[in-house]
């Protein structure tokens, strides 16, 4: 009877929950909907542009016909070695909903009605790219008071410490660097995970390293391009290549890096892989942390079935539904990051006060510290596009990459599940598997500071030369 009633809850909670998460699912597609077009005038009116978005993108929409370019949310950029058109996610401009039909309703009756495509820029001329006409007339009368070319864009902080990062892409990442500087025995690189930042290791690992790994290794923690103190370049995609060629530039090149170790967390992991491949004789051991690895099952389309293992549209846990808006929803996303990011000076302070500094500080910094445009792009071309990928990159890792990989999970991780640990393993059978019970995907780091700092010595000192 017991195990009767108990099937009965879980099967009312279950059906509870899929049938309250198409009511809301269904009304937040309607607002997304909705701030579309809020957003195209209120970027128009401050910015005296309209923004394109990927809300009527297709694919069709983004190739063209003499294959010599490529667009991209309605913006045309040249095919080259640092853009290629499989580093864009098609989750980008592909999201089924109901509203999908709707958007490509409106297109059409758009252009039956003769109402042509562009985008004003600075300069008031008219060019490809978005899918509002605007009256040359009023731009001109607007000129004079908006500000053209703002730079952090106005839904974006413009505080001291969110203005030093550069918005050029060709900058350097932001990098934190402790012990040896000159001839360092050994190097690690540090890669935080998605809507973190450096200090998430700086904070927590680099104080609890003992004596002789400070003397004997340089340790690298990088902020990954668009996240903490590194430049948020407007017209980044922060696809895959670009975040591998930043951290190549930043920190290996920089540093005159030869050999290194690796410490990824989360959406670092991913990155940690593409460099493992990349640079197979200088990686000396792999440690990820909580990896977000999902098999394609086959007839699956990759990067659409990692969005929907990530993101799968249901309002309960509440984590599930906070990922399920970043991903599904480019306005409502937006209208986070413009309520709390813009507005993180009093968020840090409401946090810390609320909470008495239970939260760590420099955890609601590293939260707050980005763009909407490059967790948005980040989150879509590297966790979800990455996924027809990472197959190839752990079969390079278990074939030509000799190093310790090391697998640590917490076993309360509600973010990434620890199969995907297991995952894994099973691709690359040499990897050591560790999960840590009663942890989950933040306290796995910051709940166990000084036990971490000591297992990554010993990883370190047992890999081999």
């Amino acid at each position: 009877m017991a195990k009767t009633a108990k099937w009965v809850l879980i099967s009312i909670a279950h059906f509870t929950n899929e049938a309250l998460s198409i009511i809301v699912f269904n009304l937040l597609d309607l607002i997304d909907f909705g701030l579309c077009f809020v957003y195209k005038v209120a970027d128009f009116f401050f910015e005296s542009e309209w923004k394109a978005c990927y809300c009527c993108s297709h694919k069709e929409a983004i190739s063209s016909s003499d294959g010599n370019k490529i667009l991209v949310s309605e913006k045309a950029l040249s095919l080259s070695t640092k853009l290629q058109l499989e580093e864009v996610s098609d989750t980008l401009y592909t999201r089924p909903s109901l509203l999908t039909e709707l958007s490509k309703v409106a297109v059409a009756e758009l252009r039956r009605l003769k109402v042509k495509p562009f985008v004003v820029g600075s300069t008031g001329k008219a060019a490809v790219g978005s899918t509002f006409a605007v009256n040359s007339t009023v731009v001109e009368m607007l000129k004079e008071k908006i500000n053209v070319g703002q730079n952090p864009r106005w839904s974006e902080c413009d505080c001291k410490r969110c203005t030093s990062c550069c918005s050029s892409s060709k900058q350097s990442l932001f990098v934190r660097s402790q012990g040896p500087q000159d001839n360092p025995r050994e190097d690690v690189l540090f890669i935080h995970g998605f809507l973190s930042s450096s200090t998430f290791w700086t904070e927590t690992l680099f104080p609890n390293f003992s004596a002789s790994a400070n003397s004997t290794y340089r340790f690298l923690a990088v902020d990954l391009l668009g996240f903490g103190l590194s430049p948020r370049p407007t017209d980044s995609l922060y696809t895959l290549k670009e975040h591998v060629d930043m951290i190549e530039t930043s920190v290996l090149e920089a540093y005159k890096v030869k050999s290194f170790h690796i410490v990824a967390h989360s959406l670092g992991c991913i990155l940690a892989l593409a460099l493992a491949v990349k640079h197979p004789s200088s990686v000396k051991s792999l440690t990820l942390l909580a990896p977000p690895y999902y098999p394609i099952p086959k007839g699956e389309e990759p990067s659409q079935y990692v969005m929907r293992k990530v993101a799968p549209r249901r309002v309960w846990p509440p984590i599930v539904l906070g990922s399920s808006i970043a991903c599904w929803y480019e306005h409502i996303s937006r209208t986070v990051c413009l309520i709390i990011c813009k507005n993180h000076r009093f968020w840090e302070f409401l946090t810390i006060f609320v909470t008495r500094n239970r939260i760590e500080s420099f955890l609601v910094e590293g939260f707050f510290a980005h763009t909407h445009n490059a967790a948005w792009h980040t989150l879509h071309n590297v966790i979800c596009g990455t996924g027809g990928k990472i197959d190839r990159y752990l079969d390079q890792v278990r074939e030509q990459v000799n190093c310790q990989v090391n697998i640590i999970h917490g076993g309360d991780d509600d973010v990434v599940p620890v199969e995907c640990s297991y995952n894994v393993k099973a691709r690359v059978p040499r990897a050591r598997v560790n999960v840590v019970q009663n942890k989950d995907h933040i306290t796995i780091v910051i709940g166990r500071r000084q036990a971490f700092a000591r297992e990554l010595e010993e990883i370190w000192s047992n890999a081999k030369s």
